[in-house]
């Protein structure tokens, strides 16, 4: 009986479920999240409605602030999948990202504005197909370059995408001559908007399917703990028969397959592109949002549930700004950046370790009177 008894688990009291909860990694963006949704439902009740209302095309589409946030949110979503592993593996973060999704994007257009305007239904679809994947193998090249500066000749990852966050935007303007692109097939437009008969935006099944395929690929590869072993220690990971640079090498491909599907996203939404302007600053939310996730930028472990979590949370905090008519949208940055710093701050391991410490004290304190006052009474 008492052998039966020793290998039952005591149960958890209430504090200590509180203590697993906040320690939890997706404690700080969830609750941020619920903040969120409180304050909105507190200042404008209608802020959830979701209705089946006509396009501009006709076609009856959901719409609503939440559609918005959540069709919105799928390229920082998507970026922060690749930056989240790039971030594991190298220590540092891609500040290219914004000024490649400008060449990827040029680089469909280019090739679908070369075609006939008048153009057959299984002409375009191979089209859409051959842009897609010119457009990935592109970025993906990117990306590899970026790598091997970091991976190779072990530049700092943000001193070595500063080349392409510089040179990127103009690169995407060469590529179509300056020029103004415009696709007048509305068809384009069907990836990065609503197909016809589908009411849920095109962007939230594709950000789905990128997160079913990074999930599989985590599940049956070693991606996960090769990146994450190489971001701890590259030296001992390599005594452990892996190649560090290749790994970081490869997480920075993989961060470039996933700024060609924001590039073809973004030029889908409008149907063009202002090389200036598309996916401006999309950088620093990406890495926000790995931030937000309570990853540590410095490399290591990582959570990609919780990088996902924190690309929705700043999505839903920007949606949240625009509503405010009085907010000028030039200063909306500074807005979203003051609330981002203080969750990140209130989320980093310095202050959970402060935090960490005082209980500590306190417990050994507690601790101490106990035992003290244990010891007077034997006396």
């Amino acid at each position: 009986m008492t052998s039966i008894d020793s290998t039952i688990k005591p149960r958890l009291t209430i504090k200590e479920i509180l203590i697993k909860i906040v320690r939890n990694q997706l404690f700080i963006p969830l609750v941020a999240l619920l903040l969120l949704v409180i304050f909105n439902l507190a200042t404008d009740p209608g802020f959830f409605k979701i209705a089946l209302e006509p396009n501009s095309d006709g076609n009856l589409v959901l719409s609503g602030n939440l559609i918005t946030m959540i069709d919105y949110a799928s390229e920082l979503v998507i970026l922060a999948i690749g930056m989240t592993l790039v971030t594991s593996a190298s220590g540092g973060q891609d500040i290219s990202v914004g000024a490649t999704i400008a060449i990827a994007g040029s680089t469909v257009l280019r090739i679908v504005k070369t075609q006939s305007p008048d153009i057959s239904g299984g002409t375009f679809a191979g089209i859409i197909i051959g842009s897609f994947l010119l457009c990935v193998l592109v970025s993906a090249i990117f990306g590899a370059f970026n790598g091997a500066l970091v991976a190779f000749f072990k530049i700092q990852p943000m001193v070595a995408t500063l080349i392409l966050f510089t040179a990127g935007r103009s690169i995407a303007a060469w590529i179509n001559n300056n020029d103004n692109i415009s696709i007048t097939d509305k068809r384009f437009s069907y990836f990065g908007n609503f197909i016809p008969g589908i009411a849920v935006p095109t962007p939230v099944f594709i950000t789905i399917l990128c997160l079913i395929v990074i999930a599989i690929v985590l599940k049956v590869t070693n991606l996960r703990l090769y990146s994450q072993a190489v971001g701890i220690n590259a030296s001992s990971s390599r005594l452990n028969g892996i190649n560090p640079k290749m790994i970081k090498l490869l997480t920075f491909v993989i961060l470039g397959i996933c700024v060609a599907v924001c590039g073809f996203i973004k030029v889908s939404r409008t149907s063009s592109i202002t090389y200036s302007v598309i996916a401006n600053n999309i950088e620093m939310d990406a890495i926000l949002a790995v931030a937000l996730g309570g990853n540590n930028l410095g490399g290591g472990k990582f959570n990609l549930s919780a990088s996902v979590l924190g690309a929705y949370v700043i999505q839903f905090l920007t949606t949240t700004l625009y509503k405010f008519k009085e907010i000028d949208s030039s200063s909306i940055s500074a807005y979203k950046a003051v609330v981002v710093i203080l969750l990140i701050i209130i989320s980093s391991p310095f202050v959970r370790k402060l935090f960490e410490d005082a209980k500590n004290k306190r417990e050994a304190a507690r601790t101490e009177a106990v035992n003290a006052g244990a010891g007077k009474e034997t006396v």
